[in-house]
């Protein structure tokens, strides 16, 4: 089975916007929309849940009697003998006639036709067990495509985010570069009209270049985020125009529901291969048991032998019409019973192991439960710790820029240095940088909270 990986949310902190004319504007619903109908993953276990299905009446008409028609038209000799024999492996030959005192190579044509009917009318519940195996089979396919969906939709999700955030670093970063610029202008003009040192106007070139690599780098980043938006939507495009409208605020639901619920997609589908092994092993037992069947046979027969030829060898006709026609004709029918005595002491180890497996699969349902509850507490704190974040980027943004304000009017006037400047210059970027950061971390939290308890809605009605 594919490994569970719910617990994961990458926070990219310095990528930047990709440019392109052919971008596509694009919301988080549509985005997630998309990866449900195109992504492979989906398609695939969507096609497995149908097939499991389809066996559930597979397994259903196993019950219905076995009908088998019959015709078969040969040519060959009839020489008997008497003694005893076994056709082992089907590989006796079906000939009758009778024990003639030597060999003899008369042959002419016969004909078989029969049509019998053999139905396991009672099991010991074998096959209601396999009906209940075919659609627990169901069950935990149809619930491992709702948890592939489920966490398709939080990779979508996260990706998304992080792709906004981005957008929003970018023009940080390019805000940040327009203002090297600017003072680098400002550093030129006055170190060739002799009030700086030359090193100034150099030092303010080197913070532009800079701040230049340092965009690039964010715009590399946002490719390969982009990119992977893309692929989890089953979609080539790479660049993407994102609604920026939620992300200016944060989320009004973030601390209600803190309990994980047994109706978890993931927990379901844990829960259902605990319920299929279990199944399993209600099956192996009733192997134990006989099987009774009622079975019947029409038969017809022809030959181109004689009766009489018992007594005269040449009481045989070669011709073909004379040896397919069939004239005599039998019934049978009876109750029969099929008991394998060894299967007590065969079927015993597999139960067994099935056992151990049902053990397994729910140590294993045991570890994602307290996973998941370990992913709640976390959620809790980065909620905590994101909103605490979030009412202090203002604050911290606005001291900057009233810093770097005060530092430029200072340096336009020759009042203080350029490493005061950048200094101010860099505090600023960064309250920038902190403030995008802080807006995304808080829907990030209470995505990872959505993840943990299960329940989507919890963050996508927020959009």
């Amino acid at each position: 089975m594919p490994r569970i990986s719910l617990f994961y949310l990458s926070f990219l902190l310095s990528i930047g916007l990709p440019s392109g004319v052919n971008a596509q504007t694009l919301s988080l619903k549509q985005a997630v929309n998309n990866a449900l109908t195109n992504y492979g993953t989906i398609k695939a276990k969507d096609n497995y849940a149908n097939a499991s299905k389809t066996s559930i009446q597979q397994a259903r008409r196993e019950y219905l009697p076995n009908l088998n028609l019959s015709a078969q038209q040969d040519y060959g000799t009839i020489n008997g003998q008497n003694g005893p024999q076994y056709g082992f492996g089907g590989l006796g030959t079906a000939s009758s006639g009778p024990a003639l005192n030597k060999q003899n190579w008369n042959a002419a044509f016969g004909g078989l036709y029969l049509a019998n009917v053999n139905w396991d009318f009672f099991t010991f519940g074998k096959i209601k067990e396999r009906i209940k195996i075919a659609d627990a089979t169901y069950q935990r396919d149809k619930n491992d495509l709702e948890q592939e969906k489920f966490q398709q939709e939080i990779r979508v999700s996260a990706a998304y985010l992080n792709l906004l955030a981005a957008q929003r670093l970018s023009k940080s970063q390019q805000k940040n570069l327009d203002r090297a610029i600017t003072f680098k202008n400002t550093a030129v003009i006055r170190a060739k009209n002799g009030l700086i040192a030359g090193v100034d106007s150099s030092f303010a070139k080197a913070e532009v270049s800079n701040a230049k690599i340092a965009l690039t780098k964010a715009k590399d980043l946002e490719q390969e985020q982009a990119n992977r938006l893309g692929v989890l939507m089953g979609l080539t495009a790479t660049s993407y125009m994102l609604d920026t409208t939620s992300i200016t605020r944060i989320p009004g639901n973030l601390l209600e529901d803190t309990v994980i619920k047994s109706s978890h997609p993931v927990l379901k589908f844990y829960q259902n291969r605990v319920e299929v092994s279990q199944q399993q092993v209600n099956y192996f037992k009733k192997l134990y048991y006989p099987t009774f069947t009622f079975f019947g046979v029409v038969q017809g027969k022809g030959s181109g032998f004689s009766s009489a030829y018992a007594l005269d060898q040449t009481a045989y006709s070669t011709s073909y019409a004379d040896g397919i026609n069939p004239t005599r004709g039998n019934y049978l029918i009876g109750i029969g019973m099929t008991w394998n005595l060894s299967t007590l002491l065969k079927n015993r180890p597999q139960v067994r192991a099935q056992e151990y497996i049902s053990q397994g699969l729910k140590e294993e349902y045991n570890l994602i439960d307290q996973q998941l509850k370990a992913q709640l507490a976390l959620a809790e704190a980065k909620l905590s710790n994101a909103l605490a974040n979030y009412r202090e980027a203002p604050i911290q943004v606005k001291a900057a820029s009233d810093a770097y304000l005060q530092k430029s009017t200072l340096y336009k006037n020759g009042l203080t240095t350029l490493v005061d400047l950048t200094q101010a210059l860099f505090t600023l970027n960064r309250a920038e940088t902190d403030r995008d950061i802080a807006f995304t971390n808080v829907w990030q939290a209470l995505l990872l909270k959505s993840s943990a308890l299960g329940n989507y809605d919890i963050f996508i009605n927020e959009f």
